[in-house]
């Protein structure tokens, strides 16, 4: 059956106006329903984010809808000059942005298609509806015309306005060149998350072939469980439910992992006006604690003598045995070394907090040691108390960690036949907390990633998908997330070129920061309600693509604005529809329904009391 070709049943009215790629579209008098029937099929006629076409000869060019509306009085009076259409007629007009052109073979039924266009309709040229067909080859062809593999290419949905016609994303440029999912609160985030990441996990490239992904999620809320199950692993920072252990594993991932920075950021935390002194007592101590776990230097647990000699800097590292100090001066203060916080606060009580005068060693004045010393000391041992901070603080009184132990909770070794996906759930932790840990997470994944070889980072490839971004990444402020943010910007500048792949899931793109987002090459947007947040995105987005994100504010659940390298054709779509045990727990709680219920009973009341109260380490 021939397609494309020139058939005025399919015609839907008359250009008017060419301004670069705009074009305007008078709609003919005989449309009254805007809709139109062909060959047993009828076709919704100005939709938004809907193709149409225009023929040029052997050329046809494609322009996407973005806006039906009414005439001007200025439009309608120069219709009437120019083409002599009365004041009564063809009050509709269809804004459209031309997409590309292409040349349609009927011997091959073939369609060659590029993306943007270099001859341009002209005023009172017809414009005409697509079929499905005609749709689904356009999208067929951009894909080939990117020279994209069938295995590259995955399923997450269909394009509006096309009759269900399947919108594939490309593997590789979605993940390998970063994105961003981005959508006010309620507008389905969380489950277009579990459907891209279902997607993935269902993915086969051919027959007898299947992928072996390997993502990892950070969990806010610990919604993402439920929509898993079996094909996840589940890594709880903190189990205030008392899970079976079978179920959800313990994250283990101990502050000796940190860099100064980061640990600095864990102690000092973001207290302004002692920031200098109290980091630099952190930092000194640190450094010795390391060198010590690396018999680099003598311990700092004895006390010294008050008539010992004087020892000058007696609060920097001091030389273990034969130690060469070339040893110390070229030491990586930063390595992954298990140092013991034992060791960091004996630094602090026994060598800084001691001052030579008049022959003796004593203890710096009351007042010094409260106003510098002490406050380090009491957050420490907050910190080691904290039951939420068990996984990082308690290192010590659990077995010994390797370095190795500790990588394969987030790393896939093909002879362990382990889950796909890992989720990090990180629900019921401080936010003083939040943000070293995903800091930690992120250099650890990035340097594992830096120290592989090109072939084995070619079978290795990770996604880092990091959900309520905006509060890891600010674009301003807080300082508990200044390591977190400065781990992800480099994860977001370097992380492709070592098969470290970024997934940015916010609900306030204009709170992120912008060098982070920047990076990301594929944009699936949703609702955008907040103003500042469409004008940030339209600021991301090229040009070309203004129009279409006037869409923003009133696009519905499920339906998003899927642009950049992964899309074939920037478009409007919709997400696959996923089965209620495929989403995520993220539901709003029913008011109505829980006034309703009889309540909580004294057991179930006990119960809450007793895991808020529980001090297990």
């Amino acid at each position: 059956m021939n397609i494309f070709t020139l058939d005025t049943q399919l015609e839907i009215g008359s250009i008017f106006e060419v301004a670069g790629t705009s074009i305007k579209i008078a709609l003919k008098r005989d449309i009254t329903e805007l809709t139109r029937s062909y060959k047993g099929r009828v076709y919704d006629i100005g939709q938004i984010g809907s193709l149409i076409k225009i023929h040029m000869g052997r050329r046809i060019l494609f322009a996407t809808v973005r806006l039906l509306r009414l005439q001007t009085d200025e439009e309608a009076a120069a219709l009437t000059a120019i083409a002599g259409i009365s004041h009564d007629q063809e009050k509709r007009v269809i804004e459209a942005d031309l997409l590309g052109q292409g040349w349609y073979c009927q011997n091959t039924q073939k369609l060659t298609f590029n993306r943007g266009v270099i001859t341009y309709p002209l005023p009172m040229q017809s414009a005409y509806l697509m079929t499905n067909k005609e749709v689904n080859l356009l999208f067929i062809s951009a894909e080939k015309d990117r020279n994209e593999l069938e295995s590259h290419l995955f399923s997450i949905g269909s394009y509006v306005g096309s009759g269900r016609v399947k919108c594939r994303a490309n593997l590789d440029k979605l993940f390998g060149h970063h994105c961003a999912i981005l959508g006010s609160t309620g507008t389905g985030k969380s489950s277009t998350v579990a459907a891209i990441i279902h997607s993935i996990l269902e993915h086969k490239p051919s027959e007898n072939n299947t992928i072996r992904p390997s993502i990892i999620l950070i969990d806010p809320h610990g919604e993402y469980t439920a929509a898993f199950k079996e094909k996840a692993q589940v890594y709880q920072a903190y189990n205030a439910l008392n899970l079976p252990e079978s179920d959800i594993k313990t994250l283990k991932l101990p502050y000796w992992l940190m860099s100064g920075e980061e640990f600095r950021s864990l102690v000092v935390g973001k207290t302004e006006f002692v920031a200098t002194s109290q980091s630099n007592i952190v930092y000194k101590a640190l450094t010795h604690a390391r060198m010590h776990a690396a018999n680099l230097v003598k311990s700092a647990k004895t006390e010294i003598p008050a008539t010992a000699p004087e020892i000058p800097a007696i609060d920097l590292p001091q030389p273990a045995g034969k130690v060469d100090q070339k040893e110390i001066d070229s030491f990586d203060r930063d390595k992954p070394l298990s140092f013991c916080l034992k060791e960091f606060e004996a630094h602090i009580r026994n060598r800084q907090a001691k001052r030579y005068r008049n022959g003796r060693w004593e203890p710096v004045t009351p007042s010094n040691f409260n106003e510098d010393y002490a406050p380090v000391l009491d957050k420490l041992r907050v910190l080691a108390n904290d039951v939420r901070l068990g996984f990082m603080m308690q290192a010590e009184k659990r077995e010994q960690l390797s370095l190795k132990e500790i990588l394969t909770q987030f790393i896939n070794v093909n002879e362990d036949n382990r889950k796909p996906l890992k989720i990090i759930d990180i629900s019921g932790l401080p936010n003083e907390v939040a943000g070293p840990l995903i800091a930690a997470i992120s250099k650890l994944l990035f340097n594992y990633k830096l120290h592989q070889t090109n072939e084995e980072r070619a079978k290795d490839p990770i996604l880092f998908v990091c959900e309520e971004a905006h509060r890891y990444v600010p674009k301003s402020g807080e300082a508990q997330y200044e390591a977190a943010q400065a781990a992800i910007q480099r994860v977001a500048r370097e992380g492709r070129k070592y098969g470290l792949g970024l997934m940015l899931v916010s609900q306030r793109p204009s709170d992120i920061e912008e060098t982070v987002l920047s990076q990301c090459n594929s944009w699936l947007v949703l609702r955008l309600t907040n103003s500042k947040d469409q004008e940030y995105v339209r600021g991301m987005l090229p040009d070309s693509l203004v129009g279409i994100t006037n869409t923003l504010s009133s696009l519905q659940r499920q339906e998003a604005l899927f642009v950049g390298e992964a899309a074939a054709i920037p478009s409007l779509i919709k997400l696959r529809t996923l089965s209620p045990d495929q989403l995520p727990r993220s539901s709003d709680i029913s008011f109505t329904d829980g006034w309703l219920s009889k309540g909580i009973t004294n057991k179930e009341l006990e119960k809450i009391i007793n895991r808020l109260t529980t001090q297990e380490k």
